[in-house]
Parts: C-alpha cells; structure tokens; sequence
C-alpha cells in the first residue's frame, strides 16, 4: 500500500497539505474507504465525521459538495441556492475531468481545475472530519475551520 504515496492524484494531496500546514498527513488504509460506511469502519468513527465529496453538475458549471457521511446531498437545496434548474449529479468522466480524481477517492484539495465548493453545515457537529485523499485507500485528518480555510469553500445548508 505504501506505493499509494506515489500515485499522482495523491501526492496532488500531499503538496496541497503540505503547502497549508505541514502537520497535515496523508493515511494509508489497509482496507478501502470507498464510502462513507467503509471509511468509517476503517477509521472507527461515526460515519457522518466521514466527507463525501460529490460533484454537481449544474447548467453551466460544476460545484463540489462536501457532504457529512450520513446525509444526503439535497439537489432541491442546491436549486434555491443557485437559481439553477438543471442540477445533477455528475458522471464518473466529468469527476474525473474536472477534479483528476475517480469516484471513491475524490478529494477535496489537490483538485485540477477551480471549482466552486459548497461545505455541509453538517459537518460541524465532528471535531475532526475525514477526507478522501485521492485515492479509495488514502484519507487526511482535518477540523471543520481547516477544511473551509483549506478550500476556500463555503458553508451551507445543503443536505438532508
């Protein structure tokens, strides 16, 4: 599993780690944290301290929810809070396209373009939350205000 270090989409959130604060650190996982209840069973934490990241695809651009592992991210929500109409999810070639990360080990740093980033209000019930990191087996340990300072996102009522 060590050799997960050297992949590309993770060390993309390794520097970005680095880059925000070096006591930051990238976790290798003997088992998959492909979802949230897999992670949360690897990590022995509740499932909802788990960070789904899911892109939208909206009418004319793509956000990225950063949703508690035991909520739904609500489509409606999303509809109020963009004006937009046309509000999906996004399939597995646009994830890849637009974030250079596959579906289970999207994160929510080391992204390859700029992408607008919603964060659940959720989230704050945790004093540490988990993020994929690029990889299904690879995660990072971070706190709510870290993971907002880190992306730049916003928070949001955005799940159900």
């Amino acid at each position: 599993m060590e050799n997960l270090l050297n992949k590309e989409a993770v060390k993309r959130v390794i520097h970005a780690l680095e880059n925000f604060n070096k006591s930051y650190r990238v976790q290798i996982l003997d088992q998959s944290a492909r979802t949230a209840l897999d992670a949360s069973k690897a990590l022995q934490c509740e499932v909802g301290a788990i960070v789904k990241s899911l892109l939208i695809r909206t009418e004319d651009t793509f956000i990225l929810c950063l949703i508690s592992g035991d909520k739904r991210c609500s489509l409606n929500k999303l509809k109020k809070i963009t004006g937009k109409k046309d509000v999906c999810m996004a399939n597995a070639e646009s994830v890849k396209t637009q974030t250079g990360f596959t579906i289970g080990g999207v994160s929510p740093i080391g992204l390859r373009k700029k992408i607008e980033i919603m964060i659940d209000n959720q989230l704050n019930r945790f004093n540490d939350i988990y993020a994929a990191a690029g990889h299904p087996n690879a995660i990072f340990k971070i706190d709510l205000e870290n993971l907002l300072k880190i992306t730049n996102g916003k928070i949001m009522e955005i799940s159900e």
